[in-house]
């Protein structure tokens, strides 16, 4: 019989949200609603009154705006792991794809779920008023896009081998848009208002460093892999106010991520979120499409009734119960150790510096 596989739970980032995504597990699971209330609560908090609309499945151009879509992506991505990890399931490892690291962050131990809340609602805030972009989906790898790209218009994803996303201001990004179609290749724009991953968002993500510089930061209780510098994430990134601070201006490197992850053993990821889109991608990475890791959504690839997204949730989770614990991060010397000491902001060193064209170091080949 085959050993059961240690579980790797996959949070979505900007693009994934849909009206109406995880409404049915909200009415049909008493623990995910629980959770979910929780989170909802804490945004409240801070002036973001987001429950009505998204129980209302409503649409819009603001459905996709900052100011929505990243606080329902943290608040469901938190909340469907939160409810894994209240069934018992201890996971291996955690990765994020843009706002899910946030949120596996979180799960994590690194912050506090009210820190969390508090940041993403000041980042928010700093990148109101933001030159308008978005982000495009092009099938083509990292070296084929590079003739496209500008100082603003740069590769602000590598999700796969050839499937990159470019990001910035939108003037740039149809340009290179309308260039990309004339030469054959297939594009698509993601559900995005803002130029997401570009270093134009630099300026605006950095005035989030004080209120980083002051919010306790923790040791990962659990494996947490970080798609900006793809793998585990040690305790000095984590501390650093730079590393949080400039995630929306950074390009998601979630393909050489999830590479490394894969390198290490087969084990079965489990999308934590809306829809089923890193799941897609996990099934087209060599070492589930061979057979030996899995790829599952806990929520279906669409929202759907009540019992359709229970079912889909109990299957997933089924397939996980069994699964071994994974191990820890590694432990600090003792419990105070733990928690870091704010830093005053603008203390750290070591910023990444951006390239024209790219956003940030992007492999040529993320194999």
């Amino acid at each position: 019989m085959t050993a059961p596989q240690p579980t790797v739970l996959l949070f979505p980032g900007q693009g994934a949200q849909q009206p109406g995504m995880g409404v049915g597990l909200y009415h049909a699971h008493p623990g995910f609603r629980t959770r979910m209330d929780e989170v909802l609560e804490l945004w409240h908090a801070h002036g973001f009154d987001l429950r009505a609309d998204w129980l209302a499945a409503r649409t819009g151009p603001e459905a996709d705006g900052p100011r929505t879509a990243q606080p329902l992506l943290f608040s469901l991505d938190w909340a469907v792991g939160r409810t894994v990890l209240d069934a018992g399931v201890r996971p291996a490892a955690l990765l994020g794809h843009s706002v899910g690291e946030v949120a596996a962050a979180t799960l994590a131990g690194v912050f506090d779920p009210a820190d969390s809340v508090a940041l993403m609602a000041d980042r928010i805030a700093q990148l109101d008023g933001t030159p308008p972009g978005g982000m495009l989906a092009v099938r083509a790898g990292p070296d084929e896009v590079a003739p496209y790209t500008t100082d603003e218009v740069v590769v602000g994803a590598v999700n796969a081998p050839r499937q990159v996303l470019l990001a910035g201001p939108e003037d740039g990004l149809r340009t290179a848009e309308e260039k990309l179609r004339a030469d054959g290749f297939t594009c698509r724009r993601a559900r995005a208002l803002n130029p997401f991953h570009s270093p134009v968002l630099t300026s605006a993500a950095l005035r989030a460093l004080p209120l980083l510089a002051s919010v306790p930061v923790r040791r990962p209780r659990l494996a947490l892999y970080s798609a900006y510098e793809p793998g585990p994430l040690t305790y000095e990134q984590a501390r650093d106010p730079r590393f949080w601070a400039l995630q929306p201006a950074r390009p998601v490197l979630f393909g050489p991520a999830l590479d490394l992850l894969l390198a290490e053993r087969d084990v079965v990821l489990a999308e934590a979120g809306p829809g089923q889109g890193l799941t897609a991608l996990a099934r087209r990475h060599p070492r589930v499409a061979k057979g030996g890791a899995r790829a599952v959504g806990l929520l279906p690839a669409r929202p759907g009734a009540p019992d359709v997204e229970r079912a889909t949730f109990d299957r997933a989770l089924a397939e996980l119960a069994s699964a071994p614990a994974g191990p820890a991060a590694a432990p600090a010397a003792d419990a105070a150790a733990q928690v870091s000491r704010p830093v005053r902001a603008g203390l750290q060193t070591g910023l990444t510096r951006l390239r024209p064209g790219t956003g940030a170091p992007v492999p040529a080949d993320s194999e």
